[in-house]
């Protein structure tokens, strides 16, 4: 019987021989060839870096402290009872952050949590140039400060991406001066959107998982065009160092404070809602009768308000305002501060009649009726104490309910402080007497009585202050 071991050989061979033959060459020469075009060659973001860098700066501010030495600091016992103990001596704080160079002019936002109480900054340019620099915009909310370099010309700026354009996903770089070790850059991506109350600032956040550590703050997160998306502002960590969640403010607020800043406004003036409201959660859309959660339900609306104006009414549900998505108050202050006051922005909601869409147009808070301030300075029961009338204004600097209304402390020194009084307190009545104005507390605080009892709210509970004099 004939072997088959030759023709089988023979087979196994010619078929090796074909498959040699028709491998592509590109197979074979992939692992010698370099590459040979900028198109390969796509990990590299040498040329972002190289266009954003210059416009993030050094940050060095310092300030000068009061702080008390005593003898029994640090120990475990005496320090509780001995905390206002020893003689107060100044001393010098430094902090150390990073800043984004915004215009040509020597314009730089940074935070406010590094330079927002400083009493002398200087600005390092990466080229080595150094420049003093003053705050001429501070916004403790937003988290924002905004610089003025004194005798800066012609300086390298970034300019800035739509932040709501920006999507979950998308390359970042995170450029700043961790830990003071110079200018340093970080990669990563957009990891999540809308984050709301982190940091030293509240309302919306871009969250990404490039490396942000102490002293990228004020730094830059860019996009890889190398505009600028978000000022690096904070990160969430249990060692202190980056733990792949940092926090950046978006670049649409960023560029509506640099704009006041510009127009010489030394506060951030935000548009006024002149509502509440809350999310809608799964329990709560099943109530209102809503397909899914989305959106923020309105419970109360001031009469002056915008959106009172425009026709909506408590109980009407917000779901977008100029065409972007609104599913947090936090969310909705930051579109409304975004647009800036004056914009006319129009607002999706979910009415009594269905689906509607409305125009509203942003005003600053009415500081009417008039605050009338009333300082008391006589030798009286509530001397010191300085109250004013309570108007939308007011309510929005002092964060009181929206419905109040009457008459409320801005101020207490000398026997006020004594007596319990604090700023915020909106007093109800004095010894049973109603207070409506301002006089109304100068005639009831010259009283001839020695028996107090003042009647307060005081962060939404009814509180007395009972005293004798």
């Amino acid at each position: 019987m004939p072997s088959l071991a030759p023709r089988i050989s023979t087979a196994v061979l010619t078929a090796l021989f074909s498959i040699a033959v028709l491998m592509p060459p590109a197979l074979t020469l992939a692992e010698t060839r370099p590459p040979v075009s900028r198109a390969e060659i796509s990990l590299s973001f040498a040329p972002v870096v190289q266009a954003a860098s210059p416009a993030v700066v050094n940050i060095y501010a310092s300030r000068i402290v009061a702080e008390r030495t005593s003898p029994f600091a640090g120990d475990p016992f005496f320090d509780q009872f001995f905390q206002d103990f020893g003689q107060v001596q100044p001393r010098v704080q430094n902090s150390l952050g990073s800043g984004v160079i915004v215009a040509p002019g020597g314009i730089v936002v940074s935070n406010y949590h590094v330079v927002g109480q400083a009493t002398e900054i200087r600005v390092v340019l990466t080229d080595r140039r150094e420049f003093a620099a003053r705050v001429i915009l501070g916004d403790e909310e937003t988290d924002l400060a905004i610089l003025q370099l004194e005798g800066a010309e012609d300086l390298p700026a970034l300019s800035m991406a739509d932040s709501d354009a920006v999507a979950v996903g998308d390359l970042v770089l995170a450029i700043g001066n961790p830990f003071g070790v110079g200018q340093t850059v970080s990669s990563g991506i957009v990891s999540g959107l809308a984050r709301s109350s982190v940091g030293e600032g509240r309302g919306y956040f871009i969250q990404t998982d490039a490396a942000i550590n102490p002293g990228n703050s004020g730094g830059a997160l860019v996009d890889l065009q190398g505009r600028l998306v978000g000022i690096n502002t904070a990160i969430l960590t249990r060692s202190g160092g980056s733990n792949g969640i940092g926090f950046a403010i978006p670049a649409n607020l960023v560029r509506t404070v640099v704009a006041q800043a510009e127009a010489g406004n030394s506060r951030f003036l935000r548009p006024w809602a002149g509502v509440t409201g809350q999310a809608v959660d799964a329990a709560l859309a099943e109530a209102l009768g809503l397909p899914r959660p989305e959106g923020v339900v309105l419970s109360e609306i001031h009469p002056e308000s915008p959106f009172a104006k425009a026709g909506l009414r408590p109980g009407d549900v917000v779901t977008a305002i100029g065409g972007a998505a609104t599913n947090t108050p936090q969310e909705m202050i930051f579109r409304l501060a975004a647009l800036g006051i004056g914009a006319q922005p129009n607002v999706s909601f979910l009415g009594a009649d269905g689906a509607a869409e409305a125009r509203i147009t942003l005003i600053a808070p009415p500081d009417s009726p008039p605050r009338n301030p009333v300082t008391i300075t006589d030798d009286v029961a509530f001397r010191g104490l300085t109250v004013v009338q309570i108007n939308p204004a007011v309510v929005a600097e002092l964060g009181l309910p929206i419905a109040a209304e009457g008459v409320v402390v801005t101020q207490t020194e000398d026997l006020a402080a004594r007596l319990g009084f604090q700023p915020g307190d909106i007093i109800l009545g004095v010894n049973g007497r109603p207070i409506a104005t301002p006089a109304d507390v100068a005639r009831a605080a010259g009283e001839r009585t020695n028996r107090w009892a003042v009647d307060l709210l005081r962060q939404g509970q009814t509180v007395r202050l009972r005293f004798r004099l």
